[in-house]
């Protein structure tokens, strides 16, 4: 994580309707091998998020050497 913003920085955004989002991501993978592995099937059956609350995030994997990397912003306006 970076440096955090300081509460005065973000006061030209209280109460305005522009929205700043920003996600930066950066992985590296490199050299990797896998021997003698087994990868599989990822499934989510019919009806999995029907009762969910919040904000339900699904990272799946079925294979190897993989990089997986994730960012959500979530933007609220109370009006």
């Amino acid at each position: 994580m970076g440096a955090s913003i300081a509460p005065d920085s973000l006061d030209q955004y209280r109460g305005g309707s522009v929205m700043k989002s920003e996600a930066v991501s950066h992985g590296l993978l490199q050299d990797a091998t896998a021997k003698n592995v087994s990868t599989g099937n990822n499934s989510i059956a019919d009806g999995a998020f029907a009762h969910s609350i919040g904000l339900p995030i699904v990272i799946q994997n079925s294979g190897a050497n993989v990089l997986i990397q994730n960012s959500t912003i979530v933007n609220v306006q109370f009006q």
